[in-house]
C-alpha cells in the first residue's frame, strides 16, 4: 500500500516544532486556563496553564493533508468537519480566556452554531454516508432524508463527549489517538490508502501534541481542540458509513457522557447525587486515584473497545 510517508511524518514534525514556539506564545498572551471553583481542589495547580493548543494539532493535520492529496478525496469533508467545529470550539475559548467570561459561547450561540454546521456536513456527505453500516450484521440502512437530523444528533453528541473528556491531562488526547487506530484497521482490512493516510496523520499529530499534553500537561487542547477532534472523528465516522459503532469504539465517551446525563437527571428529580462528580473521571479523581491511573486505565478501556470494534466490524 502506498502510504504517503512524507505527509505522515510531517504531521508530527509539525506539532513538535510549533510547541516550544507557540506554547510560551499563548502564555504570553495570556490564554491561561481557568478551573471551575467547583472542581477537584488539585486542579487549581492546573489555573493559568496555556490553552487552545488544539490550534497546533489541527494546523498539522490541515498541512499534511494538502501534501497528502486528501484535498481532492471524499476525505476532504472530514476536514471541513475539522475547522467548522474548531471554530465553534475557538468562538467559546476566546470568549472564556480573552473576554474573561467563564461560560463561554451562551447555549443558544453554541446550539445554533452546532445545527448550521451539522447540517452542513450531513449536506455535503449525504451521498457517501447516508447508508449507514449496522454493527454485528452484513446488512446497512438508507436513512434518505432522516439522514439530516441523524447527523446533527451525531455530530453533536461526538464534539460535547470529546469536549467532557477533555478534563485530565492526555485523557481525551490518548483516547482520540485509540479511537483512530479503529480507522487505520479499516483502512488496512479494506485496502484503502486515502483513509490510511488521513487516520495516520490524525494519529501522528495527536502523538505530538500528546508529548506536550501528557502530565504534567504544558499546555490544553482546549474547546477549540476538543470541539475539532470531535469534528474530524464525527465526519471520518459518516463518510466510512460507520457513526453507530461509535458506541462501541467510542465507549469511553459515551460513557462519560452518560455520566454527566444521569448525574443531572438524578440531581434534579430526587436532589440526590450519583457520582462525587461528573464526568466519571472527576469521580475516580475524588475516590482517590491519581489521575495518571485515571488516564491509564481509561485508556486500557478505550483500547479493548477499539479491539472489540474492529473485531465486529
Amino acid at each position: 500500500m502506498n502510504i504517503n510517508n512524507f505527509a505522515v511524518l510531517a504531521s508530527i514534525v509539525i506539532v513538535m516544532l510549533m510547541g516550544p514556539v507557540f506554547i510560551p506564545y499563548l502564555g504570553k498572551l495570556k490564554f491561561g486556563q481557568m478551573i471551575r471553583e467547583e472542581g477537584p481542589k488539585s486542579h487549581y495547580q492546573k489555573q493559568g496553564t496555556p490553552t487552545m493548543g488544539g490550534i497546533m494539532f489541527i494546523v498539522a493535520i490541515l498541512i499534511s493533508s494538502v501534501i497528502a492529496g486528501l484535498l481532492s478525496t471524499k476525505y476532504n469533508f472530514v476536514l471541513i468537519s475539522l475547522v467548522l467545529f474548531a471554530i465553534i470550539g475557538f468562538a467559546d475559548d476566546y470568549i472564556k480566556v480573552v473576554l474573561k467570561r467563564n461560560l463561554g459561547l451562551r447555549a443558544y450561540q453554541k446550539f445554533a452554531m452546532q445545527t448550521l454546521f451539522a447540517l452542513v456536513i450531513a449536506y455535503l456527505t449525504y451521498d457517501i454516508g447516508r447508508n449507514i453500516i449496522i454493527p454485528f450484521t452484513n446488512t446497512t440502512i438508507d436513512l434518505g432524508i432522516w439522514y439530516f437530523p441523524f447527523t446533527f444528533i451525531f455530530l453533536t453528541a461526538i464534539t460535547n463527549s470529546v469536549n467532557l473528556t477533555d478534563g485530565l491531562d492526555g485523557l481525551s488526547t490518548g483516547l482520540s489517538i485509540i479511537y483512530a487506530i479503529f480507522y487505520f484497521a479499516l483502512a488496512y482490512m479494506t485496502s484503502e490508502i486515502d483513509l490510511m493516510n488521513i487516520s495516520l496523520i490524525f494519529i501522528f499529530a495527536l502523538l505530538g501534541f500528546l508529548y506536550f499534553n501528557k502530565y504534567p500537561a504544558k499546555v490544553f487542547m482546549g474547546d477549540t481542540g476538543s470541539l475539532a477532534i470531535g469534528g474530524f472523528l464525527g465526519g471520518l465516522a459518516l463518510v466510512t458509513k460507520t457513526p453507530l459503532f461509535v458506541l462501541i469504539v467510542g465507549g469511553v465517551f459515551v460513557i462519560e457522557t452518560l455520566s454527566v446525563i444521569l448525574q443531572v437527571a438524578s440531581f434534579k428529580t430526587t436532589g440526590k447525587r450519583i457520582f462525587k462528580m461528573s464526568p466519571l473521571h472527576h469521580h475516580f479523581e475524588l475516590s482517590g486515584w491519581s489521575e495518571k491511573k485515571i488516564v491509564r486505565v481509561f485508556w486500557l478501556v478505550g483500547l479493548l473497545l477499539t479491539i472489540a470494534g474492529i473485531m465486529i466490524y
